[in-house]
Formats: C-alpha cells, sequence, structure tokens
C-alpha cells in the first residue's frame, strides 16, 4: 500500500514537472529584475512574465539552450519599443532585459542627449525633472521624459541633467540583428557596448515582458520577512503591464 502511494506520487510530480516545463518553454517564463538599467519602467525587485511565443521560437527558448535546430520557428519580427528579454551576444547564456530601439538597417545615435533614429531626432517631452533612479549603489538625478517613435510608439526614459551623453558613434543595425537600449540611459550596458552586448541576432530574442505580476522593495526588506510586507512590497505594481 505504502509503495502505491509514493509511486503515484512520484507520478503526479514528475506530471507537474512537465507541465511546468513546456509552460515555461512554450507560453510563458517567470524572470526577476535585479538591476536598475530599466527604471523606472522596471524596478529592481520587479517579477515579470514573458511570453515565449511572440516572436516565435528558437533554442534559447528551451532551457539551456539546447542545440536542436538553428534559426527561428513560427517567426514573428518584434516592433520597436517593445521590451525584450534576450541571450546576450557576449555568451549566447545570460539573460538581459531592455528596450528595442533599432532594427535592421536603422542607424542610431544619440547627440545631446537626444536620441536620433535614421538621422531624425525622436519626439521627446520631459514629464519630471529632478526624477530619481538607482544605478547600483548610487543614485542619479535625472530627468524624466516620454518618447515618441514615428509610428506612435510611446515610451518613458531617463538622462542625467548633466547631458553626460554628448554624442555617441553611430550604430548602423546589421541584417537579422537588433538594437537595445536600458529606458535608464546613463546606467545600462546595452547595444551601445558593442565589445559586451552590441547587436543581438533575432535568433538570441527569448521573449516579450508582459506583465509585472509582483514586486518587492528588497532595500526596505526581503520578502521572506513578513512583518516588512507594509513597506516593502510594492502592491500597486502588481499586475502592471509593462509598456
Amino acid at each position: 500500500m505504502m509503495k502505491k502511494i509514493i509511486v503515484e506520487n512520484l507520478k503526479t510530480i514528475i506530471f507537474a514537472l512537465i507541465i511546468a516545463l513546456i509552460i515555461r518553454s512554450f507560453f510563458f517564463q517567470p524572470f526577476y529584475i535585479p538591476s536598475s538599467s530599466m527604471e523606472p519602467t522596471l524596478l529592481i525587485g520587479d517579477r515579470i512574465f514573458v511570453s515565449k511565443y511572440t516572436y516565435g521560437y528558437s533554442k534559447h527558448s528551451l532551457p539551456f539552450s539546447p542545440e536542436l535546430f538553428k534559426g527561428r520557428i513560427f517567426e514573428n519580427k518584434p516592433n520597436r519599443g517593445d521590451v525584450i528579454v534576450f541571450k546576450t551576444p557576449a555568451d549566447n547564456r545570460t539573460d538581459y532585459i531592455k528596450r528595442l530601439i533599432g532594427i535592421p538597417g536603422d542607424i542610431i545615435q544619440i547627440k545631446n542627449n537626444d536620441l536620433y533614429l535614421n538621422n531624425k531626432k525622436i519626439k521627446k517631452e520631459k514629464i519630471q525633472s529632478s526624477y530619481i533612479v538607482n544605478c547600483g549603489d548610487n543614485v542619479l538625478d535625472n530627468n524624466f521624459y516620454t518618447e515618441t517613435f514615428p509610428k506612435g510608439i510611446s515610451y518613458t526614459a531617463t538622462y542625467r541633467k548633466d547631458g553626460s551623453m554628448i554624442e555617441t558613434d553611430k550604430f548602423v543595425v546589421p541584417d537579422n540583428h537588433y538594437f537595445f537600449m536600458g529606458d535608464n540611459r546613463d546606467c545600462s550596458k546595452d547595444s551601445r557596448f558593442l565589445t559586451s552586448v552590441g547587436y543581438v541576432k533575432f535568433e538570441n530574442l527569448v521573449g516579450k515582458a508582459q506583465i509585472i505580476f509582483f514586486s518587492n522593495n528588497n532595500k526596505k526588506g526581503s520578502f521572506l520577512k513578513f512583518w516588512n510586507w507594509k513597506s516593502s512590497v510594492r502592491i500597486k505594481r502588481f499586475f502592471k503591464k509593462i509598456q
């Protein structure tokens, strides 16, 4: 009798693991935000769901990126402005999350703290001055803007007041590659750093960030310390759509 119970429990556990693996690989995968590079859109301590099916599937859709096939199947091209998880080209293993700025053939440049797309300045409207964002253990006093792409897609981004990004090189996005930037422009390792991130292959896209399902401010207490929940848990961010 005991042996039968153990066997049935093992079957249930194995079945549950298989179902979880299928959901994680083909539908939705949870991710934790460990850095401030996407502030204010995403904060350290946010937990998000990423849809795996939005752009189709590559080897990076599966755990450990097995070499089962090349390229993508059921592919759909991403759009400028999407917030995307991808495997960094440096090791094809580490997950990064950034905003898609440039598609194949685009020319990207920052001049005097303004973003240029194909040699035209992106519309930028100031929302707030003295907007404090994190950068590791430091804080930055930034200006907070809404930027709008030519087709009307808008998102928020912050730039340091001192105008630290006077002028960058022109980045020309190669075929089948994409150019990403963090919304926290002065505190993001992204496609501007060609030796560590650079242009990202279409195959390296993992999925589109869709929703924040949980958020905890770790500076005000670990989630495990339930007596700090009142000050640490960011309830207003629960089930917030990522834009």
